[in-house]
């Protein structure tokens, strides 16, 4: 039963059901894609939940649609970036990156159903969660270096940390996973068909603890295609330099490598040098909340370069999917562009968790 009323908004759900928290995401023609208003009314149920007796665990769902979050609202992000210095876009990724953290340090159970198109900003609300659920429906990925950004939300700390250069691979490529995918990588705790989403909901909701409904429910996957490519993932992408892999590739006769390589000559430059040495930084970090710091950083810088916004014209807007990078090639990336773009900002404009 319901043992709260239902809070109903345009782009979220937010309900009380049991000993559950709900929060449903609610933009079925955008794919559920974050918005500035969604990310405040999550925070603000979470932490609302947090010191609630009578919830013992918190659902990330979607409502309706066919894709559990395809990220973040990039519209907004490049009109901010195009009329008002990146403003508002920066305001969005502050409170989004301190929801990001408030999921990793929530004292309880988080389960999310990543059921159908989980991408960027769905990412940055699903990987956090003690529980991540896949389905036959599910289709992750980072695509940010396709549209001049860098795998954010937390990226930096969920890739860096994933065996056999996984994470390398996926920050670059964009590959997209499917649920199996997701379990035999690690992104997944569990593999339930979709049919059974909602009996697991209402099991976890009316008090069965959430790891043993999903184990009872869970079903063998099927193989994991990116399987048979992981010898070849660790070492083409073993190097932290993007000229090392790309060279690596090139020397490597083989289908998958020539059409790894393909992928890699429409990324970015810059997007993919920032990746590398992102993760590269994130594993020498503590926590949590200083990934987000360091990720702040490159948001702030990032968003007023000339790729972002290109990017997303050329793969949203015009769909002409032939951007012009600026830089074109990976060797006019510089260090010292890198590091303009990792430096601190000013004390007063850092980020922090809440």
């Amino acid at each position: 039963m319901t043992t709260s009323a239902e809070v109903t908004t345009d782009e979220l759900l937010v309900r009380r059901e049991g000993v559950a928290g709900f929060l449903s995401l609610n933009r079925p023609k955008a794919i559920h894609a974050l918005t500035t208003n969604m990310v405040q009314a999550m925070t603000e149920a979470l932490l609302e939940w947090r010191d609630d007796a009578l919830v013992h665990v918190v659902i990330i769902d979607h409502a309706e649609g066919r894709g559990f979050c395809s990220g973040g609202d990039i519209n907004l992000l490049r009109d901010s970036a195009l009329n008002d210095g990146g403003v508002s876009g920066r305001k969005f990724f502050y409170e989004e990156y301190q929801l990001n953290n408030l999921l990793f340090t929530y004292p309880k159970p988080v389960v999310a159903f990543m059921d159908g198109i989980t991408m960027g900003g769905g990412v940055g609300i699903s990987q956090p969660a003690r529980f991540r659920v896949a389905t036959e429906h599910t289709r992750f990925a980072m695509p940010e270096t396709g549209i001049g950004l860098f795998p954010d939300v937390g990226g930096g700390w969920h890739l860096s940390r994933l065996a056999g250069r996984m994470g390398q691979f996926l920050a670059l490529t964009g590959a997209r996973l499917d649920g199996a995918e997701c379990l035999w990588t690690g992104l997944a705790t569990h593999y339930l068909s979709s049919e059974q989403l909602a009996e697991a909901k209402q099991r976890i909701a009316h008090g069965h603890e959430a790891g043993g409904v999903l184990a009872a429910l869970a079903v063998t996957s099927p193989p994991a295609r990116i399987e048979a490519n992981a010898h070849s993932i660790s070492k083409h992408f073993a190097s932290d330099h993007y000229e090392d892999i790309l060279a690596s590739l090139e020397d490597d006769d083989s289908e998958w490598a020539a059409k790894e390589l393909a992928t890699l000559h429409t990324k970015s430059p810059q997007t993919c040098k920032v990746a590398l040495r992102q993760l590269a930084e994130s594993t020498k970090l503590a926590t949590f909340a200083e990934n987000m710091a360091m990720e702040y950083r490159i948001a702030a810088r990032v968003l007023n370069l000339p790729d972002f916004a290109e990017g997303v014209r050329a793969v949203i807007v015009d769909k002409d999917n032939a951007p012009m990078w600026s830089p074109a090639t990976p060797e006019g990336v510089t260090d010292d562009m890198l590091d303009a773009i990792f430096a601190p900002l000013p004390a007063d404009d850092e980020w922090k968790p809440l």
